[in-house]
């Protein structure tokens, strides 16, 4: 099976270079991947698969029949949104729209997640069950996994794959990580009301801005004096917004920020805790406040199972030296995790770095990958899905 796996996914190697190119060229934002989505859903029904397109308002499912009798359905879940970024990259098949960039690598994802349904369509006599492929629009502001979940694309299924690019781990090599992979996210909004005044007299005036910088010094501080050093914590305000004039002292500032979590117990107390100081520095120094904390994504949870069976199909896919085990988890966030709330799933990590030059980040106006890992995501994602029914798994030491 394995060998027919590769073979197919080697012929099917400069078609999807095209679709990909194709994908990186025409990228579009979340919410809005219309192009994109009635593109996949081609390239779905051209393979045999049941479309449905408008699912999760622009994200597309395909559901591949396998010949088997087992009930249990698996689901390969990709993202299809690129990212507000004027690309500068220099490839020949750069970004056409301005200001708009596949910087994280959704369409090396789509096109992963229609060569494995290409693959695995010739090979539906071997699948003991059926598998469904989402194809979802906006990840990247953490809504169109919860916009597919409520269209009911987890209705019956038992386990679902996924695959993020990573450009820190070379081509060819598939990054394997057990336990937690991406942190909670969650978003947060202070009003600071204080009381206007002349710059040259601030002791008849609350001093807004003033008070905020307390504020995120005092969060700052807490963070190494008040929680568990070992369970991470990031919190940053990445905007601050308030004041009128150089000289007039500001009666109000809005601080926005993000708070990334690892630990449920941890992600659940932050609420609370932030507020308690926000309201402790306010009323030492006289000011009122409004807080908002809207919690966002959880975290990526790996199944240790489904985990098992991507470390397997990767191992025996490349061998040995192209499986990374990655010890540390990403304080990034992913809504892959709201499938996990309904199936237990696993994320890999796929290496798309170039071995000979340097790779600039996720999210960088010049990222770029070795396109040869496609051929690695399909395979180990189609392998993994054929071992799927398959009851026993090797015990393989999972990870911390």
């Amino acid at each position: 099976m394995l060998s027919q796996i590769k073979d197919l996914a080697a012929n099917l190697a400069p078609r999807l270079i095209e679709i990909r190119r194709h994908l990186h060229s025409h990228p579009e934002l979340s919410g809005q991947e219309y192009q994109t989505a009635a593109y996949v859903a081609g390239v779905l029904s051209s393979c045999g698969l049941q479309v449905k397109e408008g699912i999760g308002k622009v994200g597309v499912v395909g559901e591949l029949q396998g010949q088997g009798t087992d009930s249990r359905l698996l689901a390969i879940r990709t993202d299809m949104d690129a990212l507000p970024i004027q690309e500068r990259s220099g490839l020949d098949f750069a970004s056409r729209q301005a200001g708009v960039m596949h910087a994280c690598g959704h369409d090396v994802h789509t096109t992963v997640g229609l060569g494995t349904a290409m693959v695995l369509s010739q090979l539906s006599e071997a699948l003991s069950g059926n598998v469904r492929f989402l194809f979802q629009p906006a990840e990247e502001i953490a809504q169109g996994a919860t916009w597919m979940v409520q269209d009911g694309v987890m209705e019956g299924v038992s386990g679902i794959l996924s695959a993020h690019v990573f450009p820190s781990i070379p081509a060819g090599v598939v990054g394997i990580r057990y336990g937690a992979l991406t942190a909670a996210a969650d978003d947060l909004e202070i009003v600071i009301m204080g009381e206007s005044g002349h710059g040259a007299r601030p002791h008849e005036a609350i001093d807004a801005v003033w008070i905020a910088a307390q504020v995120i010094t005092t969060l700052q501080q807490a963070i190494s004096r008040t929680q568990n050093p070992l369970h991470p914590l990031v919190l940053t305000i990445g905007q601050i917004q308030g004041g009128r004039a150089p000289n007039v002292i500001a009666d109000q500032v809005r601080l926005l920020g993000t708070v990334r979590s690892l630990y449920p117990d941890t992600s659940e107390s932050l609420p609370e805790w932030i507020e308690n100081i926000v309201a402790g520095v306010c009323h030492s120094f006289g000011a009122r406040y409004e807080y908002k904390y809207r919690r966002g994504v959880p975290s990526v949870q790996n199944d240790v199972t489904l985990t098992q069976l991507l470390e397997l199909a990767a191992r025996e896919s490349w061998g040995d030296s192209s499986v990374q085990i990655i010890q540390e988890p990403s304080l990034g966030a992913e809504d892959f995790s709201v499938y996990l709330q309904y199936a237990p799933g696993s994320m890999f990590r796929l290496g798309v770095g170039y071995r000979d030059r340097p790779n600039p980040p996720l999210h960088h106006p010049q990222f770029e990958v070795d396109e040869s890992a496609i051929v690695t995501g399909v395979v180990t994602l189609a392998y993994a899905a054929c071992k799927y029914w398959h009851h026993s798994l090797p015990l393989l030491n999972p990870g911390p």
